[in-house]
C-alpha cells in the first residue's frame, strides 16, 4: 500500500479509501444488496490487512448502520491512532426548518448521533454530503467550526458540489477564521470525468484531496459488457447514472478490459491506477474480497502515457447524474436523495476524553 497527506492537512491516509456504503443491514435502508455484520467486518478486516487505513461511510448509509458496523469492526481489529475514519452528514429537512431547527443544531446533531453509531470520541473528516440550498452557508461553517472546536472532528470536507461551491465555502471560512475544506468527494471514473473540467483544476491550486466515489462506476469498469453481479442487477441508482450513456461508455470499458489483458490484471486494476494518476484517494465499495484486494493490488500498476491517453480518447461530454443532478435548489424542499433513515438524532455530547497528538495546539481547543 501507497499513503498520502490528505490535502492541507496532517492526516496520512491509504491511497486506497474503503467506502462503506456497502455495509450495513440489508432490510433497513435504501440499498438491499449491503452486507450483514458478521460479511461486512470480514472485508474490512481484509482490508486493515492490505494496508488500507482509511474508511468512509455516513449517517444515511442503510439507517446509520453502515456506520455501526464500521465503527465496531474497527474497535476489534485495528488502533484507533493508526485510522483515518471519515463519516457524511446530510442537510437540514423540511420538519428542521419547520421547527426552527438551525444549521449550528443540526450538525451538532449529526455528529453526535455518528459518533454515537460509530463508538468514537471523535472522527477525522467529517463532510457535508450535499449542498443544503435551504440554510444559509455562514451558518454550515460555523456548525462545522463549531464541532472542530469541540473536538468532535479534526477537519472537515465536502462532496457533490460544484467548483464554485466550495470556493465560497472556503472563501468564508478564511474571512471567518473557519475551519475550510480540505477535501473533495465527486463523482469521478474513466466514464464520468465532469469533475475535469473545474474542480481538479481548483483542487490542484488549493492543494485540496479529491477522494471521489463511484470509483469504479458502481463495477461497470470492473466488469466486460455483459457480464453482471447482484449489486447490477438490483441497484436501480446505479441504473439511472449510467444506463443512459451504456453505448459509449461501453468503448472505454472496452479498452480497460484490453489493457489488462496486456498487463495480465483485473479490470479493476487497469481502472484505479488510472484514476490513481489524478486523485489523492479513491473511495473504493467492496462487497467481497476480490474488491478489496483487486484495489489494493491497483497501487502497484503503473500506466504509460499513452496508455493513459489510450483510455481517455473515447470519452465524451456527459450529463450530470445522480446527487448532483436531483439536489437542486428547485427541488430542495422535496425529499432528500439519502435520509437518515429511522435514527433518532442524539443530543450533545461531553467532550472527548482523549484527542490525536497536537490536536489541542493545532485547533486551540480546551477542556
Amino acid at each position: 500500500m501507497e499513503y498520502a497527506k490528505l490535502g492541507n492537512s496532517d492526516l496520512t491516509v491509504s491511497r486506497i479509501c474503503m467506502g462503506c456504503m456497502g455495509f450495513g443491514d440489508p432490510g433497513n435502508g435504501q440499498h438491499s444488496w449491503t452486507l450483514d455484520e458478521e460479511h461486512s467486518r470480514a472485508v474490512i478486516r481484509r482490508g486493515l490487512e492490505l494496508g488500507v487505513n482509511f474508511f468512509d461511510t455516513a449517517i444515511g448509509y442503510q439507517s446509520g448502520t453502515s456506520e455501526q458496523y464500521l465503527g465496531r469492526a474497527l474497535r476489534d481489529f485495528a488502533r484507533r491512532e493508526d485510522m483515518v475514519v471519515a463519516t457524511k452528514f446530510l442537510p437540514r429537512t423540511q420538519d428542521e426548518i419547520a421547527a426552527g431547527v438551525t444549521g449550528q443544531q443540526h450538525i451538532e446533531q449529526m455528529i453526535n448521533t455518528s459518533l454515537k453509531n460509530l463508538g468514537l470520541d471523535y472522527v477525522d473528516l467529517y463532510i457535508y454530503h450535499m449542498w443544503d440550498y435551504e440554510t444559509p452557508l455562514y451558518d454550515i461553517m460555523d456548525g462545522l467550526n463549531r464541532v472542530v472546536q469541540e473536538g468532535k472532528v479534526r477537519y472537515i470536507g465536502i462532496s457533490n458540489c460544484f467548483a464554485y461551491q466550495l470556493a465560497k465555502a472556503n472563501a468564508l471560512a478564511e474571512r471567518e477564521g473557519f475551519a475550510k475544506f480540505i477535501s473533495v468527494q465527486g463523482h469521478y471514473n474513466l466514464i464520468f470525468r465532469e469533475e475535469e473540467r473545474e474542480m481538479a483544476r481548483l483542487c490542484a491550486e488549493d492543494n485540496i484531496a479529491m477522494t471521489p466515489y463511484s470509483s469504479l462506476a458502481s463495477g461497470r469498469l470492473s466488469r466486460h459488457p455483459g457480464e453482471t453481479s447482484r449489486r447490477l442487477e438490483e441497484d436501480s441508482y446505479a441504473k439511472l447514472k449510467y444506463d443512459a450513456t451504456e453505448e459509449q461508455d461501453n468503448v472505454i470499458i472496452g479498452r480497460v478490459a484490453e489493457l489488462a489483458d496486456r498487463h495480465r490484471v483485473t479490470m479493476t486494476e487497469i481502472s484505479l491506477a488510472w484514476l490513481l494518476t489524478k486523485v489523492t484517494a479513491p473511495v473504493v465499495g467492496a462487497t467481497r474480497m476480490h474488491h478489496i484486494e483487486g484495489a489494493a493490488d491497483a497501487v502497484k500498476v503503473k500506466l504509460t502515457e499513452d496508455e493513459r491517453a489510450y483510455l481517455e480518447e473515447p470519452y465524451v461530454p456527459h450529463r450530470l447524474v445522480g446527487v448532483m443532478a436531483q439536489n437542486t435548489p428547485e427541488a430542495a424542499k422535496g425529499q432528500h436523495v439519502w435520509s437518515v433513515g429511522n435514527q433518532r438524532k442524539a443530543g450533545n455530547r461531553k467532550y472527548p476524553q482523549s484527542l490525536p497528538k497536537g490536536f489541542r495546539r493545532r485547533t486551540g481547543w480546551k477542556a
